[in-house]
């Protein structure tokens, strides 16, 4: 990664690059293990910083004002980058965010989503011809160049979409479709996850749903998905709304409903 950002003509502050084999810091790229490389960008004033996983999948991008630009907000800016030179299908996952949709909606191309995990997506890709593809999770699959999730491809794409910007990181995001979403493991020990869903799925059947992978209902102020974990005895519950607080309000609303439901 240092080596082709400075190909790229960049100047490069390396942090956490050593070839130990041993990961300096917990490896998920969720913003409170990332405290260190926030303070750093604002410290040294630079104006990106880049972080991805041990395997260079998941690409989680840091404003010229050291916060998180969001790792939805990774796909969403390459839909919209490469939306702008081609168009064409998108395809995501269940639990990527809407704005994904508002961007295709504004190039006149159509969203597919697939079932969760990166073999999904790409199976799907195919099969609709995308010219973009990925998840939520900060993965990005540009299939002009290959099927997976690739951080480095990532950062070409928001290199070249800041510098045809003009702006700041911090500037694009501003301009981008702003969602919240929120997150819980639900606990149905003694239950059977599938059966919890169906119920759901019966409640909701009048509603609009997708049930390729659990069940996501969307409505028009947000959406949620449930999900059956396959090596625990929980469900993931995910919801996106147009405010932090209106999607903490819908999953809390949600984690009830199963809780009644597993009794």
């Amino acid at each position: 990664m240092p080596q082709l950002r400075k190909e790229f003509g960049c100047e490069v502050i390396e942090s956490n690059t050593e070839k130990t084999g041993v990961f300096p810091r917990l490896p998920e790229t969720i913003p409170e293990n990332l405290t260190e490389t926030m303070k750093a960008v604002k410290e040294n004033d630079v104006d990106l910083g880049i972080i991805v996983d041990p395997d260079v999948d998941r690409l989680v991008l840091i404003t010229d004002k050291g916060e998180p630009f969001g790792e939805e907000n990774t796909i969403v800016q390459a839909v919209r980058f490469v939306l702008s030179k081609e168009k064409g299908n998108v395809v995501v996952n269940l639990s990527t965010t809407r704005a994904v949709d508002d961007i295709a909606k504004t190039n006149d191309c159509e969203v597919f989503r697939s079932a969760v995990g990166e073999a999904n997506v790409v199976k799907l890709m195919k099969q609709v011809d995308a010219v973009i593809g990925g998840e939520g999770s900060g993965g990005v699959i540009y299939p002009a160049l290959h099927y997976g999730r690739d951080a480095l491809v990532g950062t070409a794409i928001i290199l070249q979409h800041l510098l045809e910007f003009g702006k700041s990181i911090s500037e694009l995001k501003a301009v981008m479709p702003n969602y919240f979403i929120a997150k819980k493991k639900i606990d149905v020990s003694g239950k059977d996850p599938d059966e919890v869903v169906n119920k759901l799925k019966e409640k909701y059947s009048d509603a609009k749903i997708n049930t390729d992978d659990g069940l996501r209902i969307d409505f028009d102020d947000h959406w949620v998905h449930f999900r059956k974990s396959n090596t625990e005895p929980i469900i993931r519950c995910i919801t996106e709304a147009g405010t932090e607080d209106s999607a903490n309000k819908f999953i809390a609303e949600y984690f009830e409903e199963v809780k009644k439901l597993v009794g």
